[in-house]
């Protein structure tokens, strides 16, 4: 499986805003890809985020992104997104994994 890792800095005053344009993100992305979003809020830091996303693939991802990333409620719902980041730290930062199943010793 195909897994990206966002990670960002939200207003605290900004979390219901934030689960809007997710949600609505997501039937978006599903009308194209099997995916599945994990939210997570750090202990020590309330405005640090982090999406942890699993594709199926990384090929039926990058099949796909392009059509989503022109969708013009997408990019409404990114910049909305982006006005709820922090005003000292608009930064996203994207990291790409594999999720790796069934991990035997030996393998290696």
């Amino acid at each position: 499986m195909y897994v990206k890792v966002y990670e960002f800095h939200i207003q605290e005053d900004k979390m219901d805003e934030y689960f809007r344009i997710q949600e609505k993100a997501c039937k978006i992305y599903k009308n194209y890809l099997d995916t599945e979003t994990t939210y997570l809020q750090s202990h020590d830091d309330p405005t640090k985020w982090m999406e942890m996303t699993t594709y199926s693939s990384e090929e039926d991802y990058h099949k796909n992104i392009a059509i989503i990333n022109e969708n013009v409620e997408i990019q409404a719902l990114f910049r909305e997104f982006q006005a709820l980041l922090l005003p000292e730290n608009k930064l996203i930062k994207e990291t790409d994994f594999t999720k790796v199943m069934g991990y035997e010793k030996n393998s290696f």
